[in-house]
């Protein structure tokens, strides 16, 4: 199909041809500028336009090494040739006079690998295909070898391609179906394609008609694919990028907005050297001319972020496009939270954190090994100081995504919509989005090390109260998708329901979750989860929690109206000391809970999940899990927020009065800032008493937190005796960071019973005796929706005491078991539920990438006399609707193709088995889908191999005599991709095929009257319309 290319490699995948020969509606004819002045010869060429037949490669004369590199260093700058740099003064560029003559004809050779053409477990994972060559080609030319000292660090080729460069104030700019290669170089502004500071380029900059690249092949480039910078609403459509370098479709100073990527094709995105966000770990160590002093920057947080489609402002539009092979992420959105680069002189604010998301339909991610969607973090955006060693625009995390009505803060919340995401065999993290609020629905996770993680917002007291929710989605731990050795897949083992040989995520020991809890709250519903099968080598569940976690953790994360397939061994699991949970003694770890709403993760109505060894929540009545290491408890909880200043480097000890011999120490957040936190969740209307493992903060700052009006605990904190307070109540108020002019001061009391006559009042009680300061934390307003804190601000108890005298602050030798309390039950645990819950689970049987398709899921079991005596049926499902069969013999199931009912159903045994084949070949009408099972040892007719061939098998099968058979076929005139055949000799296992089939084809000789709603196009013209 092509040449080997200057980099020594080829294809390993066949790409689509996503563009078409027709002319787009939108095209107006111009006049072709000139592309650079007659070549002097063919070795000398900046840029060839031949055909992809008649490509041949440059061929240099041998020269001495420094007479080459010289030669090579004069030649550099031929490539420039092919920059448009577009001004006012240009009238038009028309790259678009090559419209319509992209190249048709199909690859003529094999994959280098192997690639699954199926919709497995409900997930599309059919492999992307598609041409690179165009009859167009804009090559650049390059040296045989690598010339350039700081690019041959990493590179073994040379780098220093073609590029086309559009600058603003162009007439008209339309490229269309052409075939870039070796273009872009490894410095800063040079790339295949580059919009530079364009501004507006839709209706809304004055253009009648929309700027647009569409069907180009981007393939074996040094630096990007698209990139767009400083330009908005342009569109990019069908186009696809293959092994190139740095950052793929590519916006660069966060300011680009309204761009729409419409069925777009990014593939094998590798690591380059222009920004520390492109740079792998050697690139981001060895690349330090631009830190300040000796800093050495840190890979993982600094830099190896490649993504084929790296979004960094949210108001752009993301429909139909795939991501695969990346070095890091397939799509990633981050925020800068200043315009960077040439735009940041232009002093626009960004407001990205606060802008809604634009839209994100159907788009699907794979073979990444960070992540296949990440949302989250940001760039750096000062230079390099003594203050901040850092490059300038490395990756940082101080960016969070909380849209907005308008990007004002005072407006409503504005939910960011992940439409139908597709994603599997992802590394790490088939998805990561933090920020709120967000909702991904209608979407497929499968094969990933984790299906999906939400990271709050941020943590109390800056997060204002956003949620995240996931519905109607489909969770596959391990499919049938087994995966092939070589390649990328660096990890293979044993796995499955079947603990067959496959490529695995990450290790062989990695803990596979699919949908993993850090700190919330997080809303799961009518999701189902299938094939979470634990291996003795590793623990595989289907809901799971941040390992390692020093966050917080909130009881109002909620699941309800999930599905657990048969093959799920573990639902929820809260991790046990080990590889890859080491001690499990983290604040966050410590704290995982949930509330299952409905029972259907546990069987008990409204009842929450935690840890087991945590005894802040329990009570008698609790019911263990063993194999979960968890416990479901009645009742009700918060969580209070205790800050310390003068004291961040302790550990807090909080013990609950009724289990006095079960503590829990949480060492905090921030062991090295200024001031610590601790949040753990507590059970309300309980007393807790607080110990230090040193001596007690000068000040301490107690926030209710998730408390509803009237709820409360009581807390006694331990103290040096002989020690003075300060105690008030405040209400703090986020936004403003400012206290409201209402402060309350508590009073102390002689005793306590005084204290607990009236838990409302501003008191406290100092037991001298034990070194304990007594008080009621109890809300005293409303709180709304999803925030933290009440609609008034954050209620917190302040306590400041002056110099205690030294010594450790732990009184739990003399608090208990004075103040010990028998263990009740506040809230009865719910009886047990037996019945199926009938509503639970996505409605949704099929996830595809062409969701305006419907799909038929049928699945055939044939059995012989071995199998059925150890208990497996033969049968017949078609949508979940079974029809088994108890008598030995051949079932028939025909299904209309056109609108997916059973149209008939014929059991032939014994003698009746001999009229089979005149029932295949002349008792089934035009387009029907024709499903064959057996069950027992059955002898099979001599006729039925050519009664198959007129159901679509290729030629006669070969059938044994005696054994079992599974068939799926189709009765027209057309011979679907779909049909299979499988057949065993008697005793030789179970014989089945499960297929999802695409109903109503015009290919079947379907009417269709009605055409498929297709809401990716509306909203195509949704997007391009919108300004």
């Amino acid at each position: 199909m092509q040449d080997t290319d200057a980099r020594g490699s080829s294809p390993a995948f066949l790409q689509p041809q996503n563009g078409s020969s027709h002319r787009s509606s939108g095209y107006i004819p111009g006049r072709i500028a000139p592309l650079r002045p007659p070549p002097p010869s063919q070795s000398h060429a900046a840029a060839e336009f031949t055909s992809a037949r008649q490509e041949a490669r440059t061929r240099l004369p041998s020269l001495p090494v420094d007479q080459h590199r010289r030669q090579a260093e004069a030649n550099r700058h031929k490539n420039t040739l092919i920059c448009f740099a577009i001004s006012s003064l240009s009238l038009f560029v028309a790259l678009g006079i090559f419209l319509g003559i992209a190249s048709k004809y199909a690859p003529d050779e094999n994959p280098q690998f192997p690639h699954v053409g199926e919709v497995i477990d409900g997930v599309d994972m059919r492999a992307e295909v598609g041409v690179l060559t165009r009859n167009i080609l804009i090559k650049g030319e390059t040296e045989n070898t690598c010339y350039r000292e700081k690019e041959c660090q990493f590179f073994n080729y040379d780098t220093f391609g073609g590029h086309i460069k559009i600058l603003k104030n162009f007439t008209s700019v339309h490229l269309s179906y052409v075939e870039l290669k070796q273009m872009g170089q490894q410095q800063i502004g040079s790339y295949p394609v580059h919009f530079h500071l364009c501004g507006d380029v839709d209706e809304k900059g004055g253009y009648s008609f929309k700027t647009y690249l569409e069907g180009l092949s981007i393939h074996h480039c040094f630096s990007r694919c698209v990139t767009v910078h400083g330009t908005n609403g342009l569109l990019i459509k069908d186009t696809i990028g293959y092994d190139t370098l740095g950052h793929c479709f590519f916006t660069e100073d966060g300011i680009e907005q309204r761009n729409t990527l419409f069925h777009n094709l990014g593939l094998v995105t590798k690591p380059g050297t222009l920004l520390p966000t492109d740079r792998n770990s050697s690139m981001c160590i060895g690349i330090r001319d631009k830190v300040y002093g000796s800093y050495v920057p840190v890979p993982a947080t600094d830099c190896m972020a490649v993504s084929t489609f790296w979004i960094s402002h949210p108001n752009n539009h993301l429909i139909n496009n795939a991501a695969a092979g990346s070095q890091d992420a397939g799509i990633w959105y981050l925020f800068h939270r200043v315009a960077t680069g040439d735009s940041h002189s232009l002093a626009i604010e960004t407001k990205s954190e606060l802008t809604p998301l634009g839209i994100f339909y159907n788009n699907r991610v794979h073979s990444n090994f960070k992540a296949g969607l990440f949302i989250d973090k940001g760039v750096k955006t000062t230079n390099a100081s003594v203050d901040d060693p850092r490059e300038y625009l490395c990756l940082d995390n101080n960016a969070r995504f909380r849209p907005h009505q308008d990007a004002d803060p005072e407006k409503p919340r504005v939910a960011a919509l992940i439409d139908r995401l597709i994603s599997f065999k992802n590394n790490d993290h088939g998805a990561w989005v933090r920020g709120g609020d967000i909702l991904i629905q209608n979407s497929g996770f499968a094969d990933n090390g984790i299906g999906l993680t939400f990271a709050s917002d941020g943590s109390f007291p800056n997060d204002e109260g956003a949620s995240q929710e996931v519905s109607e989605s489909l969770f596959i731990g391990e499919s049938k998708n087994y995966g092939f050795p070589g390649g990328q897949n660096k990890y293979v083992g044993t796995g499955g329901i079947d603990n067959k040989a496959r490529t695995l995520p990450r290790n062989r020991t990695f803990p596979i979750r699919g949908f993993q809890i850090y700190d919330g709250p997080i809303h799961l519903t009518k999701c189902t989860f299938k094939n979470f099968v634990p291996t003795p080598d590793r623990f595989t569940s289907a809901v799971g929690f941040l390992m390692k976690n020093p966050w917080q953790m909130t009881p109002k994360n909620n699941i309800s109206h999930v599905k657990f397939g048969p093959n799920v061994s573990l639902k929820a699991f809260f991790g046990k000391p080990g590889p890859w949970f080491d001690e499990g003694d983290l604040d966050g770890d410590k704290n995982s809970i949930f509330h299952d709403l409905d029972g259907s993760v546990t069987d008990y109505k409204d009842t929450y999940v935690g840890r087991m060894d945590n005894y802040l929540i329990q009570h008698p009545k609790c019911i263990n899990i063993t194999e979960w290491s968890g416990v479901v408890c009645s009742g009700t909880y918060a969580q209070v927020y205790v800050q310390t200043w003068n004291g961040q480097n302790l550990s807090m000890t909080i013990v609950r009065d009724e289990y006095p011999a079960s503590p829990m120490v949480l060492r905090g957040i921030n062991q090295r800032a200024v001031f610590q936190q601790y949040q753990p969740v507590v059970m309300l209307q309980k007393g807790y008493t607080i110990h230090w493992n040193g001596r007690a903060p000068n000040v301490t700052y107690l926030y209710l937190i998730n408390f509803n009006k009237n709820d409360w605990i009581r807390v006694g904190l331990c103290y040096q005796p002989n020690t003075d307070f300060a105690i008030v109540l405040e209400t703090f108020q986020r936004r403003s960071s400012a206290l409201s002019s209402k402060v309350e001061r508590y009073v102390p009391v002689s005793s306590m019973m005084e204290l607990e006559k009236n838990r409302s009042d501003k008191k406290f009680y100092f037991d001298n005796s034990t070194g304990l300061l007594f008080l009621f934390l109890q809300a005293k307003y409303n709180r709304d929706g999803h925030s933290y804190c009440s609609s008034q601000g954050c209620e917190r108890i302040k306590i400041v005491t002056k110099d205690s005298a030294k010594g450790i602050s732990n009184c739990m030798a003399k608090a208990y078991p004075k103040y010990y309390q028998g263990p009740t039950v506040i809230k009865q645990m719910p009886v047990k539920t037996t019945v199926p819950c009938t509503k639970c689970g996505t409605t949704q049987m099929v996830f595809t990438s062409d969701p305006h398709k419907n799909y038929l899921l049928v699945q055939i079991n044939s059995t012989g006399k071995k199998e059925l005596s150890r208990g497996q049926q033969a049968f017949i499902s078609v949508n979940g609707t079974m029809f088994s069969f108890k008598d030995n013999g051949i079932l028939i199931v025909v299904v209309d193709a056109c609108i997916g009912t059973v149209s008939g159903k014929r059991l032939f045994s014994g003698v009746d088995i001999k009229h089979l084949d005149g029932y295949l070949t002349s008792g089934i009408p035009q387009r029907s889908v024709v499903l064959l099972s057996t069950r027992g040892d059955v002898a099979i007719p001599n006729n039925l191999s050519e009664a198959l061939m007129s159901l679509g098998t290729a030629k006669p099968p070969y059938l044994q005599s005696n054994g079992s058979l599974a068939f799926l076929g189709f009765r027209g005139n057309f011979k679907p991709s779909w049909i299979k055949l499988f057949t065993g000799p008697a005793g030789h296992g179970l014989v089945q095929i499960e297929k999802y089939i695409p109903l109503q084809l015009e290919e079947y000789g379907c009417a269709r009257a009605i055409k498929s709603r297709r809401k990716d196009l509306e909203l195509l013209k949704k997007a391009t319309q919108s300004h």
